[in-house]
């Protein structure tokens, strides 16, 4: 931990701010100690302990996979009769029970690729589409809460697409007061819309995850 303090020195203090909690936060530890690739496990791990998403045997798409800490959950949890689709523009090393598609999601192409790798079943609809990509982040919080929201709306325009009635959608958000349009296409589309801050998601973190349950298959 020293020798990781000293070379803090050499780092902008966006960089230092965040590298100390990252030593200071317990959630990290535990990820290393029970073998996740991240915190952001964890995250997932709690928000399907209260709502029950990730049951033997669905299909699941992971977008903005990498390093795999959701992707890792959702394979454990629908066991061997489930199936993953992960993607991401990092590479990711590979997950038991997982098939991963190194690609940017905003590629025009990307959406068509997974749909093509769904429909390798007769029943080419996902029950899970879930999101937790962001945009790098710039420093300035009203601009990284707009990339964010363009991230989080394009995937669940996707999800409209890939999901069967009754599925679900998760998708990670910033706190930034332009959600209104967002929520409101949600609620038409989904039985129950609901914001979540699992307790691995830091307190002082700008982050939630918007949980939309119930598709209505396009016909609400």
């Amino acid at each position: 931990m020293k020798a990781r303090l000293k070379t803090a020195r050499r780092r902008t203090p966006s960089s230092r701010a965040w590298l100390e909690r990252q030593l200071s936060d317990p959630y990290v530890a535990r990820a290393k100690r029970e073998g996740f690739r991240s915190r952001a496990a964890y995250k997932l791990g709690e928000i399907d302990d209260k709502y029950r998403l990730l049951k033997p045997g669905v299909r699941v798409i992971d977008l903005g996979a990498a390093p795999g800490g959701w992707s890792a959950v959702a394979a454990e949890r629908v066991g061997r009769n489930g199936r993953i689709i992960a993607l991401d523009v990092l590479a990711m090393k590979p997950i038991a029970g997982v098939e991963f598609l190194e690609m940017d999601f905003l590629d025009a192409a990307a959406p068509n690729r997974l749909k093509a790798i769904l429909r390798r079943e007769t029943d080419a609809t996902a029950d899970v589409v879930l999101s937790d990509m962001a945009a790098n982040a710039t420093g300035h919080r009203q601009t990284d809460h707009l990339r964010t929201m363009a991230l989080a709306e394009a995937a669940a325009d996707f999800a409209r697409e890939v999901l069967g009635p009754g599925g679900s959608f998760l998708c990670k958000v910033l706190q930034g007061g332009s959600e209104a349009k967002f929520l409101a296409e949600l609620k038409r589309d989904f039985a129950s819309v609901k914001h979540v801050k699992p307790p691995a998601s830091r307190s002082d973190s700008a982050e939630l995850y918007l949980l939309a349950r119930g598709f209505r298959g396009g016909q609400g």
